[in-house]
């Protein structure tokens, strides 16, 4: 027991180590930065709608219907006069709120599916057969008719963009999974008499937990375009929700003479998921255990 807490404490020292290196070499990163600074101006622009806009994203002003942006309507208006600006704002909340909450939920259960998978392998086939399975189904595909069988809105789409996402953290963490549970320090583990949820727990989740974290911001880029996507053709969020794919179905039938009800939610989409890629790129760079001094 008495080696067993020695054990435990030299390898909590050794992450603590570990992850300050981690955090200064993503502060020295200029892209990772850069795309954390984008999306907390996203962030906090949704969060902070309310005190930026003084138009309510659901608020008609007939009388300023088809508007170009200008000092009235920073982004303009629609074909209601809905103030383009505030529904982007508001637009923000719906869009970070489906893809961290999908990305969440599909990370969670992916990596204890991708866990139980690596380590007891007498269960590896079963549950890798079935990953295949749902890795196989095209997702905007599956989405669609996960979606058309519940019936169109934001709870059914998360549903089915959840489990899309599952197989891609299962496979992941499985292979990290079988990378790690041979090394001499689980050996050692198992030797002092620790059992297989411990061993799990403070010794293979922490070693497997960089490529989640990669993968996380990852995935939260394609969950932002596959919900876009699914509401565009309706299959998601539903009027008069200021859900960006949303806004730019509506605006799509004036993208001729009113480019801006349908470019800027677009614009906003682009920013978001440029944000989030530079993210992930900076969180991969330092996390590569190649590039430890």
């Amino acid at each position: 027991m008495k080696g067993d807490l020695t054990t435990t404490k030299n390898i909590k020292r050794k992450q603590g180590s570990v992850g300050r290196q981690v955090v200064r070499r993503l502060l020295k990163n200029k892209r990772a930065m850069t795309g954390i600074i984008i999306l907390l101006i996203v962030i906090l622009g949704s969060i902070f709608a309310p005190l930026l806009t003084s138009y309510g994203y659901a608020e008609q002003i007939p009388r300023d219907y088809f508007q170009f942006p200008s000092k009235n309507h920073l982004l303009g208006t629609d074909n209601f006069g809905r103030d383009i600006w505030s529904r982007v704002l508001y637009g923000g909340r719906y869009t970070l709120f489906i893809a961290f909450t999908v990305t969440f939920f599909a990370a969670l259960i992916g990596t204890l599916v991708g866990i139980v998978a690596g380590y007891f392998r007498r269960l590896d086939s079963v549950l890798m057969r079935i990953t295949d399975i749902f890795m196989g189904l095209p997702q905007m595909m599956f989405g669609v008719s996960v979606v058309a069988a519940l019936g169109p809105n934001m709870r059914n789409m998360m549903i089915a963009l959840t489990i899309s996402a599952i197989p891609e953290f299962a496979r992941i963490v499985r292979a990290q999974v079988l990378t790690v549970k041979d090394q001499e320090f689980i050996e050692a583990a198992r030797s002092i008499g620790a059992s297989d949820l411990r061993i799990i727990r403070h010794h293979i989740l922490p070693n497997v937990s960089a490529p989640i974290i990669v993968q996380f911001t990852l995935c939260s880029v394609n969950t932002i375009l596959m919900s876009a996507s699914l509401s565009f053709v309706g299959m998601g969020v539903q009027p008069p929700a200021p859900e960006w794919g949303l806004m730019i179905s509506e605006g799509r039938a004036y993208l001729r003479d009113y480019w801006h009800i349908a470019i800027l939610p677009g614009v906003a989409i682009m920013i978001t998921t440029l944000g989030m890629n530079l993210l992930g790129d900076g969180l991969r760079d330092a996390l590569d255990p190649r590039l430890k001094q």
